[in-house]
């Protein structure tokens, strides 16, 4: 049956709060479907019938409209409203919001209230843990950081500069080790080349840059105007820590090996019954020690090249070089009758070869003069690289040769005369040695005794040479070990073994005195004596440098002597630093106004 469209009557549409909710648009008219396609049958019907409105509100008593605010966060709200009064809002609030494209009004939309979202601000854009699952504005989208600008958690790489080939060593190292994935090697690769461009470069600082950056008697002390090129407020990796003067430990303990084998089988401390067992286990103990440091630095020459090279062109550490092959030289004469009753003479010119290639190095400079001459790199820790020729003398001597050994103690002796008066006439400049080197002192006993073992080796007996040469000795020990402040006042440190060796040198000398000289009960009194100094000092030092190892964990602190730059820091930096620290502005006034005239005026406050 047909009707006339007029005669239909008009349908009221009735909203309830939980069955529809209107939907104002915002900015993503692109990805929104229309009005068209979303109530194609609404649109249907009402092309069919003229006079049906979905949105006219039924004929009540009285009609109250409601007025909708748009809060910034989601909002159930009841929604009565005519077809103008909905248009006319979301006009308007569509326009607060942003600005409409010219091609017609906004569209209207029925939805279910739970997925009503009302904006009247904008969305920031989704933190890094949103899911995936999240729908955000397109307007308010960033786009994805960099590869180097991620949060997740990398290897510190501040010590790359330090590390041999930039740290790839290590690197295929720790991937054959660990398994890694090869993803998780070309995702990093980005990051490592961005970091491998961006950190500072280090070269090898001038023998100047050292006298410079640091201050003290040693050199290991940074001044206040310098930084450093690794981190100061971190704990270093052990490798970079652990230092050539390490060294020392073995050969301390290797003398002491001599020590005992020369009690057990000397004439004058026969009486004491003592077994060569004793050499036994401290030679071994000697050589597991000189194993494991040798290992240590090894891994270092081969992780942490560069530290090492500092360490060799550093003008104070560079004769703990020599230490290495002294304790090696000990080993080698201390060794008990049960491991071998001879050695070859072969094993000489290996072990005497790296000695005289540093002794060209170091004599060559002290010669030439320059900045590394001796006046001005003078230390007592340089008796290291005279003694090594004495050792070897004596070692040689042992053996049965006779030219070689002549040649090093000759050497020897010439540039140990230089040394030591250098030494004792130090020039004004010079700085006191603080109380924490204070142990360095007792290696002015070392050479001579030493070197009076030496000699009787060559000449056959202990004639007036080792004579003069020892009581040299007995009275540098006795100047030192009656100034009983040289013995308080300081911390443990690596410097305490300086100790072991000139005073194990010292008993061996006064055995071999009192055997082949004078054999009588003060002999042998100061025989006893010296040697149980010696091993009482290398026994503490010995517990104490485990229990600081490995309880404490402070032996190896960082060591700052390598991490210095390579040039100076600005004069204007350094201006303001000497001004804070004279905390006036008197100091900015007296330096120079030019740059080079404040450079030469710094320079000269540090020499």
């Amino acid at each position: 049956m047909e009707t006339d469209g007029s005669a239909v009557p008009q349908r009221p549409a009735r909203v309830q709060p939980d069955d529809a909710g209107a939907h104002i648009p915002s900015c993503r008219h692109a990805e929104e479907p229309s009005f068209s396609e979303r109530h194609g049958d609404v649109i249907a019907m009402a092309a069919a019938s003229p006079g049906y409105s979905p949105f006219q509100a039924p004929a009540l008593p009285t009609a109250h409209s409601v007025s909708i605010s748009l809060p910034a966060s989601p909002t159930r709200f009841d929604i009565a409203r005519t077809e103008l009064e909905l248009q006319r809002h979301a006009v308007t609030d569509a326009s607060l919001m942003c600005p409409l494209p010219p091609r017609g009004p906004a569209p209207i939309a029925l939805a279910q209230p739970d997925k009503v979202v009302f904006r009247s601000q904008p969305i920031p854009a989704a933190p890094p843990q949103a899911k995936k699952s999240q729908v955000y504005d397109d307007s308010n989208r960033s786009a994805p950081p960099p590869p180097m600008a991620r949060t997740k958690a990398r290897r510190d790489r501040s010590y790359d500069s330090f590390k041999t080939w930039s740290g790839k060593l290590e690197k295929q190292i720790t991937t054959h080790l660990l398994g890694s994935r090869p993803q998780q090697q070309e995702q990093e690769e980005p990051e490592e080349e961005y970091a491998a461009s961006n950190r500072p470069r280090s070269s090898m600082p001038g023998v100047q840059r050292f006298f410079a950056a640091l201050e003290g008697p040693e050199l290991d002390k940074l001044r206040s105007s310098e930084e450093l090129i690794l981190p100061s407020d971190k704990t270093w990796p052990f490798l970079l820590r652990f230092p050539v003067s390490a060294f020392g430990m073995g050969m301390g303990m290797s003398s002491m090996a001599i020590l005992w084998k020369r009690i057990a089988i000397s004439a004058s401390t026969r009486f004491l019954h003592i077994t060569l067992k004793i050499n036994m286990v401290l030679w071994c103990i000697s050589v597991a020690l000189m194993f494991i440091l040798s290992v240590l630095y090894a891994c270092k020459v081969v992780f942490y090249f560069e530290a090492v090279r500092r360490e060799y062109y550093h003008p104070i550490r560079v004769n703990f070089f020599f230490a290495p092959w002294i304790a090696c030289l000990f080993l080698a004469i201390g060794v008990p009758e049960l491991v071998a009753a001879s050695l070859p003479q072969w094993l000489w010119y290996v072990l005497m070869a790296p000695i005289v290639c540093l002794e060209l190095k170091i004599y060559g400079q002290w010669i030439s003069g320059g900045q590394r001459r001796l006046s001005r790199v003078a230390n007592p820790t340089n008796h290291l690289s005279v003694v090594g020729n004495f050792v070897g003398a004596l070692l040689g001597g042992i053996m049965g040769l006779k030219e070689g050994p002549l040649f090093f103690f000759a050497v020897g002796l010439a540039h140990y005369i230089v040394l030591f008066v250098t030494l004792y006439q130090r020039l004004p400049t010079s700085e006191t040695l603080p109380r924490d080197l204070h142990p360095v002192f007792f290696l002015f006993v070392a050479t001579p005794s030493v070197a009076c073992l030496a000699w009787s080796r060559i000449t056959g007996d202990f004639g007036y040479g080792s004579r003069i040469a020892y009581f040299i000795a007995m009275f540098l020990y006795a100047s030192l070990a009656v100034r009983i402040n040289l013995f308080r006042g300081f911390r443990f440190s690596l410097a305490w073994w300086a100790y072991t060796f000139p005073m194990t040198s010292a008993a061996i000398a006064s055995i071999r005195y009192s055997s082949e000289v004078r054999k009588n009960v003060f002999t042998q009194c100061m025989c006893i004596g010296l040697s149980a100094a010696a091993t009482l000092t290398v026994t503490a030092l010995f517990f104490t440098t485990l229990l600081h190892a490995v309880v404490h964990r402070d032996l190896f602190p960082n060591d700052i002597s390598i991490a210095i730059t390579e040039r100076r820091l600005k004069p204007s930096v350094v201006a303001t630093v000497m001004m804070q620290e004279s905390g006036s502005k008197a100091a900015l006034a007296r330096a120079p106004s030019d740059d080079r005239g404040l450079e030469a005026a710094v320079a000269t406050s540090y020499t």
